[in-house]
């Protein structure tokens, strides 16, 4: 004896939980960017059909990689962050000291490449202003 086909209802959300709208609304970002940190296996949303649900563990994890990338982490570095999670309410705490270090000294070198470019900018657009501008000369066609 065969069975009828029965479509199985879709998990209810949980009051805790968001959908990827209402996720990407709380925290400022595309959905683009919640499917691209849950393709990269930074974000693990509970799947209900098709429907993405996240909850606080979501939210934390996503809380971590906005602020990692704040401070300047790569993707890769966050991902190292959040496999370390050792449930600090704020990434620094989860953050060991030479990691800190490490990353002040990238800033800092990244600051400095961005002033020589600025003084350089500046430079360009000093001599740009100055220049005296073009003098127009007809074509031989507008003589005509």
């Amino acid at each position: 004896m065969t069975r009828p086909f029965r479509s199985r209802a879709p998990d209810k959300k949980t009051p805790n939980e968001a959908t990827i709208g209402e996720m990407a609304s709380e925290f400022g970002v595309s959905l683009r960017a919640l499917r691209f940190y849950e393709d990269r296996g930074l974000i693990r949303p509970r799947r209900s059909g098709a429907r993405r649900l996240y909850g606080e563990a979501e939210r934390r994890r996503l809380r971590t990689i906005l602020r990692g990338k704040k401070f300047g982490f790569t993707l890769r570095e966050i991902a190292e962050l959040i496999a370390s999670d050792s449930g600090e309410a704020d990434l620094e705490d989860g953050l060991r000291a030479e990691k800190i270090v490490d990353q002040i000294v990238r800033l800092e070198r990244r600051r400095e490449e961005i002033e020589a470019m600025i003084v350089r900018l500046r430079a360009a657009h000093q001599t740009r202003r100055q220049a005296p501008a073009a003098i127009e000369t007809p074509s031989e066609l507008d003589k005509g």
